[in-house]
């Protein structure tokens, strides 16, 4: 639980417009790890002083480090939203400012503010979601996988036998009794299948699969900004869940569309993706992925549920991850992706990339023949190019 009454001074400063400089209003959101507060164009970002079983943000020395790490991993996916952090401290007078010269008594991130209109998770809501933007998400990903740390630490086999593992953990806490059920269900049927993957999750890991992602590629946590599609709020606070399979980063945001019944959006994310990559041998572990991710979502609805003080809120909540659960089951009994197959005849960009160079070492450089060498952006580019169509 958040200890909001460590935290009470903080909380009062930043809901105070006078802290900003006199500004009219300041609106505040708050989430079971953190609160928000809107200020003008900005929004200032306060992590909360709690412990989860994957999350530490219980003292000053570990928020800051989490805010600076908050940073350094977005940056690389939406430097126009992540501006700094910015230190609260004690002032002469006894009270809180900004960044002076007293010691510091908390942290926060500062963001640029966009339209919550803009926001996926608001636009599959009000069915303004479509391919086009779907596909310029899952081009954004396979950009970040391009340039993204690679590690043989984490993910693997046992990287989702611990996910499965942890949703159980953390479903038990939540959902009610039949909830509880399938979720038990849901633990040995993902247990099942993960034994049938393992050797290729080995594979993946120690051939260049696991890097550090997004982590939580969620559709509320995806908007267009300025006109670009911008994934933000990955995930800085654990290695275990941040470095993944690149695979299992993109099953959030598959596994997100199909619990709302977008299967043709879902069908257009993978497929820009597995074109882009040319990563379609290994689709058949897709369903375990989802089931998994679903499964995370199912527990978050409960959690959610348990807090709320409106009982027909809570049982509503608390029927959507039961449902979850349900769906999670359905995905792990369903085949990989029956179009699989084509995707092996369909020249990836990175394959159309090595045609380059072989290219070039045979025939020596042309205007037609020329080796890709560019930077993050002129990468981000190439990936993107043709997601309009």
């Amino acid at each position: 639980m958040a200890d909001f009454t460590a935290q009470s001074e903080v909380l009062a400063f930043l809901s105070n417009p006078h802290s900003y400089g006199g500004t009219p209003a300041v609106e505040r959101i708050t989430t079971h790890c953190s609160s928000v507060f809107l200020v003008d164009g900005y929004a200032y970002k306060l992590k909360h002083a709690l412990i989860f079983s994957a999350l530490d943000y219980s003292t000053l020395e570990k928020r800051e480090r989490a805010c600076r790490r908050e940073i350094a991993l977005n940056i690389r996916t939406a430097p126009d939203l992540y501006l700094t952090i910015r230190a609260i401290t004690r002032a002469p007078g006894g009270g809180l400012e900004f960044d002076g010269q007293g010691p510091p008594v908390d942290w926060v991130v500062v963001m640029r503010r966009f339209n919550g209109r803009d926001l996926f998770d608001a636009m599959a809501r009000e069915g303004r979601l479509s391919a086009a933007l779907v596909r310029h998400a899952a081009a954004e990903l396979a950009s970040l996988h391009a340039i993204a740390e690679t590690t043989t630490t984490w993910g693997g086999a046992d990287g989702v036998r611990r996910a499965i593992a942890r949703n159980l953990q953390e479903g038990l806490k939540h959902l009610d009794l039949k909830g509880c059920t399938l979720a038990m269900a849901l633990h040995d049927e993902c247990q099942m299948r993960l034994t049938t993957v393992a050797d290729l999750l080995e594979h993946r890991r120690t051939t260049g699969f696991v890097k550090r992602g997004h982590g939580d590629l969620r559709l509320a946590n995806i908007c267009l900004y300025k006109g670009r599609v911008t994934l933000f709020d990955g995930i800085e606070f654990s290695d275990d869940i941040g470095c993944v399979d690149t695979l299992y980063d993109l099953a959030f945001l598959l596994a997100d569309l199909r619990r709302r019944g977008l299967t043709s959006l879902l069908d257009a994310a993978l497929r820009q993706y597995i074109e882009l990559t040319g990563d379609s041998a290994s689709l058949r572990v897709m369903p375990l992925f989802m089931a998994v991710r679903l499964g995370t979502m199912a527990y978050a609805a409960a959690a959610s549920a348990r807090r709320q003080s409106d009982p027909a809120i809570a049982a509503r909540r608390m029927a959507a991850a039961r449902l979850l659960l349900r769906r999670a089951q359905k995905t792990l009994a369903e085949p990989a992706p029956g179009f699989m197959d084509g995707f092996r005849r369909v020249p990836s960009l990175a394959a159309k990339l090595r045609l380059r160079h072989q290219t070039v070492a045979e025939h020596g450089d042309s205007p037609d023949a020329t080796p890709h060498t560019g930077d993050k952006d002129e990468r981000r580019q190439n990936l993107t190019a043709g997601c309009d169509g």
